[in-house]
């Protein structure tokens, strides 16, 4: 490799490095609860980021393993808004790593502040609590899919033509007979 080639690819690598890092702090997208139970699409809301069930998959407690949930608030689940009013925080918000919030808890009908960050999966970190953080719970909600152009991605491929039907297909010309 020439010398001068190799500060012009050094330079080339932090730079796509620094954007997939940066891209990768979005936690716009669908996840699916820690308990299972819901699809969440987070997504902006005004000048904030909520999050709303999109699916219905489950109704397991989150406090009692094995039985089904006993829900506080008898509204239908589909469209609900557990994430409410997520705001970034920290000295840079134009890339943010933490956003402050609420989080609704369906099983018992109250409002929890709430943090929420993205691990080193992309998978949405949130820590509910009362007063404190240190006096609160975590959870991690499994991302399924990220808003485009929210997560650096490979290329999709292209999609593998159409074989033809029995009936378009030529046939070979060999004199056997079956």
């Amino acid at each position: 490799m020439t010398p001068r080639l190799f500060p012009v690819l050094a330079t080339l690598s932090l730079s796509f490095a620094a954007a997939t890092f940066a891209q990768a702090a979005d936690p716009r997208g669908r996840y699916l609860t820690q308990s299972g139970n819901f699809e969440v699409e987070v997504a902006p809301c005004g000048t904030a980021l909520c999050g709303k069930v999109s699916k219905v998959i489950a109704n397991h407690s989150m406090s009692r393993a094995g039985e089904a949930m006993q829900a506080a608030d008898a509204r239908d689940p589909l469209g609900l808004q557990l994430l409410a009013n997520f705001v970034a925080e920290g000295d840079a918000p134009s890339d943010p790593k933490q956003w402050r919030g609420e989080i609704y808890n369906r099983e018992n009908g109250k409002n929890y502040s709430c943090l929420m960050s993205l691990d080193e999966r992309g998978d949405l970190v949130l820590r509910a609590y009362v007063g404190l953080p240190v006096f609160g719970k975590t959870q991690v909600w499994q991302r399924l899919s990220a808003v485009p152009g929210a997560l650096a991605t490979a290329p999709t491929p292209p999609a593998p033509s159409t074989p033809a039907t029995p009936s378009t297909q030529p046939v070979p010309a060999t004199g056997a007979t079956r």
